[in-house]
Order: C-alpha cells, then structure tokens, then sequence
C-alpha cells in the first residue's frame, strides 16, 4: 500500500503538542537539541509551557509545529513505518523537504527560522486577514474577491467545499458579507496577515535572499507542490520556489488528487491536530486516512496502515 506522509500547517498548535511523543522516543532527542541551538530558546520548554495566544504567534508557531511534525515523523518511523510520498499544506511543506531528504535538519531549522521572521516582519506592517469560505465554486470565489473595495484573493484551495481567501482586513470583511448574501458560510481565521497571496512579497523577497546558500537535494521520494498542485520535477532552484510559495495559493485539494491518481492509497497526517485528515475526508474516497499526533494516535495509524 503505497503511503503519503502528509504535514500540518500554521494554525494548528495546541499547548503540550509533540511533549508525549518526545518523551516516549529518544530519537526525537537530537531534533529539540539542534532546532534548540538553531532557534535560540528551548523548543520543548515552548511547546509545553507557552500559552495558546504564545504558540500562534508566527515566530513561535511555525518551529513550534515543524518540530511537532518532525517528532510524530520520527516516532512512526521508529515503529517501521515509512512513505513512498509527502506533501505538506503551506508551512508543512518543510517538513515534507527534511523528510524526504531534501534539507537536512540543520538547514530545515535555519529555513524555518529565517521564514518566520520574514512573514512575521511583513505581517506586522500589513492590516491582512484570512477567511475561509464553505461550499462557493471557484467562479463565485473569483467574482466576489474582484467586486469589493480593496485586495481580497484565493489563498488555500483546501478541499472541493474549502477555500481560504486573504487580503486586507476591511476588505476580507466586505467579501464576507457578500458571500453571506449568496448564502455561503465564512469564517475569519485567527491570523493577523494575509498569507499566500501579493502582500507577503517583502517577506519572500527578503526570504529567498537569506536562503540562497542552503542546500537542496532531489527527494528520495515523491514530493508533491503546494505551488503546482501536483508532483514537483524540477529542483533546480528552490530558493526561487519558495519564495514564489510564500506569496501564492496553496493547491492543496489538487495535490491530493494527483497523489491518488499515483496510487497512493494511505494518507498519514503527522503534526498537531487534524486539518488535513478533515480535507483528505471532503476531498478523496476509499483511502486509509489517519493522523499522528501522539501516542495514541500513533497506535491507530500504525493499525491501520498494517
């Protein structure tokens, strides 16, 4: 059963997440001492203690769930289970590169560090806001997002029945009325920027700069793009794709389209919560779909996957 590893975005930290795993699993030990070093205070002390208004706050949140899905990747592959695909949704994309050997875990860190920064920086000068938005039709996406007053665009193409509109914050308010108005369901999410689309540019630019001297290997597995929606073939110059991946949608329904079109037959969430096991239900049929998270999730997967 050919199995795709699948990695959480920003937006699912909880407090407490990954510490189980990190306990149970001394192979994750050497992952919270270099992403410690590397970051500049202790990942497992942030992960435990910090509070939720803390943990989503993008410096904090995105080393904070790379390394939790950098844990749950460690303890399922300690139990002999292992991937023939991965994939992440925005931020998870970085997990997916350090597990299918394309970053080392140093220069993951680095990455993640150096992006946080960076879109935290371009947040802070930025009135952004994100919304998503439940059973509208891309037309009806693209129409809406063009009427109001002000930049509103598609950001995350989640799920057949999910897409995540960003822009600025009166107007994200003003195309969520106009989507009530056709009946269709938003909810603001807890964000403060507009991410994936035009506004983050600074970040990206900034980003693509600092990250010119890392190295990048091809994968040892197939590796599907957030940025294309399907199989990525050309490694060539990743700097400039995730620079570009930091100011574009998110195509995250194709890409799991495209994997099971390959044969995959198993998707494993690994990281906090459970969004993507929610957008693999809305978006693929007659597949195994299970998530990692901790020690007992981890039981159920690993049955699953038998």
């Amino acid at each position: 059963m050919k199995t795709a590893f699948l990695f959480s975005g920003q937006g699912s930290q909880y407090p407490g997440m990954g510490a189980e795993l990190a306990d149970k699993y001394s192979a994750c030990k050497p992952i919270l001492e270099c992403g410690s070093d590397i970051m500049g205070f202790d990942l497992l002390g942030k992960l435990t203690d910090s509070s939720p208004e803390e943990l989503a706050q993008t410096r904090l949140s995105q080393p904070a769930i790379f390394t939790t899905s950098l844990l749950a990747l460690t303890a399922i592959r300690e139990e002999g289970a292992d991937c023939g695909a991965v994939a992440g949704h925005s931020l998870g994309e970085y997990a997916a590169m350090y597990a299918s050997g394309m970053l080392s875990l140093e220069d993951a860190f680095t990455a993640i560090k150096l992006r946080s920064a960076a879109m935290a920086k371009a947040a802070e000068n930025l009135n952004g806001a994100m919304a998503a938005v439940v059973g509208a039709d891309d037309a009806l996406i693209d129409e809406i997002c063009g009427s109001v007053n002000g930049y509103v665009a598609p950001a995350n193409y989640n799920s057949p029945v999910q897409t995540v509109i960003a822009g600025e914050s009166a107007a994200i308010d003003e195309a969520m009325a106009k989507f009530a108005e056709q009946g269709k369901r938003c909810v603001k999410l807890a964000v403060s920027a507009a991410f994936h689309t035009k506004l983050m540019k600074s970040a990206a630019d900034e980003f693509k700069s600092q990250i010119a001297d890392l190295s990048f290997s091809a994968p040892n597995c197939d590796f599907y793009s957030n940025l294309y929606g399907a199989k990525l073939s050309d490694f060539s110059d990743m700097p400039s794709y995730l620079a570009a991946h930091i100011c574009s949608p998110v195509k995250f329904a194709s890409e799991l389209n495209a994997m099971q079109s390959d044969g995959v037959e198993a998707f494993v969430e690994l990281g906090p919560g459970h969004v993507l096991m929610g957008l693999v239900r809305k978006t693929l049929k007659g597949v195994v779909n299970v998530n990692v998270e901790n020690h007992e999730t981890l039981q159920k997967a690993l049955a699953a996957l038998k």
